[in-house]
Formats: C-alpha cells, sequence, structure tokens
C-alpha cells in the first residue's frame, strides 16, 4: 500500500489500543511540509524565538505517514527543524504531517503517577505530563525510529531516572487524536511517591539546564486537576482503572 500523509484505518480518537510493534523507517529528503510551507515555518520561529529566546531550532521527527493496524504502527518521517513542528502543532493541517511520540508512566509502589511540570523557558510552559520528548536524530537506529530508546533518553535527561530500574513494566498502548498518536507503557517502581519526587528534586537541583520546574505524584485521573496536555487524562485514567 502506498503511504500519505494520513493515518489508515486508525482505532477511534482517544480510544486506547493495544500496541505489538512500532515499525517507522526514517526517510532522508526534506519532509513534503517543510518544503510547502517554508515562509510560514520563517515568520512563526521569529514571533516564537522573540516571545521565548530560550528556544531553540534543534532537529526532530516528524511523520509523513502513519498506519495502524492490528496493533502494528508503522509508517514514514523525515528529519525537522522545531520550527516546522511549532507551526504544524500550531495549524494542524489535514494530511500535511503527523506526530508520534512515546509517553513512559511511571508508577511508584504506592499507586501515583509521577508527572512532571514543564518549565516556562520550554514551548510547553506549564504543562503538566509524564517526562518525555519528541524523536530527534539520536533517536535512529538502523534507519528506523527506537521509541523505548527516546523515551529512556528523556526520562533521565529530564528526572535523572534510570527506567532500566523499573520492578516491572507493561505492554505499550497508544491512543491518537487530532494528528498526534502517543505511545505509551507503565514502569512501576520499587519507590514510594514521595520518595520519586524527593530523587527527582535533587536531579533539578544540579542541572545545569533544567527543562522542568517540579515533579507531581498524581493520583486520580481528574482532567481538572492540571494543565494536562489532552493526551494525558485517558492515559491516566487507563493507568489507574489496570492497577487498581
Amino acid at each position: 500500500m502506498s503511504l500519505t500523509s494520513n493515518i489508515f484505518e486508525p482505532p477511534d480518537e482517544r480510544l486506547i489500543f493495544p500496541v505489538s510493534r512500532i515499525e517507522v523507517r526514517v526517510r532522508g529528503e526534506p519532509h513534503p511540509y517543510c518544503l510547502s510551507h517554508q515562509t510560514e515555518i520563517a515568520a512563526n520561529w521569529e514571533r516564537e524565538a522573540a516571545a521565548n529566546p530560550a528556544l531553540f531550532d534543534g532537529r526532530m521527527l516528524l511523520m509523513r505517514a502513519l498506519e495502524i493496524r492490528d496493533g502494528v504502527i508503522s509508517g514514514e518521517c523525515h528529519i525537522v527543524p522545531f520550527s516546522a513542528f511549532l507551526l504544524w502543532r500550531k495549524t494542524r493541517p489535514a494530511g500535511a504531517a503527523l506526530h508520534l511520540f512515546g509517553l513512559p508512566v511511571i508508577v511508584s509502589s504506592d499507586g501515583a503517577v509521577i508527572a512532571i511540570r514543564m518549565g516556562q523557558q520550554t514551548a510547553n510552559p506549564g504543562r503538566v505530563y509524564c517526562a518525555a520528548g519528541s524523536l530527534d536524530p539520536d533517536d535512529i537506529r538502523e534507519g528506523y525510529c527506537d521509541l523505548e530508546g527516546n523515551m529512556a533518553r528523556e526520562v533521565l535527561e529530564e528526572t535523572g531516572l534510570l527506567l532500566s530500574d523499573a520492578k516491572s513494566v507493561s505492554r505499550f498502548h497508544g491512543l491518537h487524536n487530532h494528528g498526534v498518536v502517543t505511545v505509551f507503557r507503565a514502569y512501576h517502581f520499587a519507590e514510594t511517591a514521595a520518595e520519586l519526587i524527593e530523587r527527582i528534586a535533587a536531579y533539578i537541583v544540579v542541572d545545569p539546564e533544567p527543562e522542568i520546574d517540579s515533579a507531581l505524584a498524581i493520583r486520580t485521573a481528574d482532567p481538572g486537576q492540571y494543565h494536562y496536555p489532552p493526551f494525558m487524562p485517558p492515559i491516566l485514567a487507563w493507568v489507574f482503572n489496570s492497577i487498581r
């Protein structure tokens, strides 16, 4: 099947589904979205950088096409400047691109989900979600996206925690909403929420360029408790239902 900038036969939006395999190939040529929106990307970046000079126009992976079928997520992506993603995220033109990222959900021994609040200098100021980040060129292995490696790297960079220290790990699951596909799994740690938050707080103090303001223990799926991105409430509900 020839792939285009779309999702073929996906589950219903905001419906969590099992994921058995992720096979997203990285293409070498520019993303068509970057080629067709160069002027708009540059103009939007100028505005974004003026409002927040701490932003960095690094490189990340943006999907061109994804197919979700029988638990397998497959497709193609390209390396793009972060500025291109910022414009796409703001406008979400139909069929132009898709965003896929991994979300490691850390669960404490006393049943809390450990989340972080992003710093004001980031592109997501004040947002509360599990430590995670977009795929970038460091997450390419033999021409494909390494989602597990990305999750481990992002958690270590933002919190100082090692996902390999988890005592147990769930299967992968996913959900999609408005062009964004979130692939997540639960990592159960032996420490309590208070102990994990203390470790993260100690890491933030010594981190020369912290991305997060604080760590939080979440014990309810109430969507109004914090300033969540759209993917968090349904994932929290699923995680809490699975551990009860």
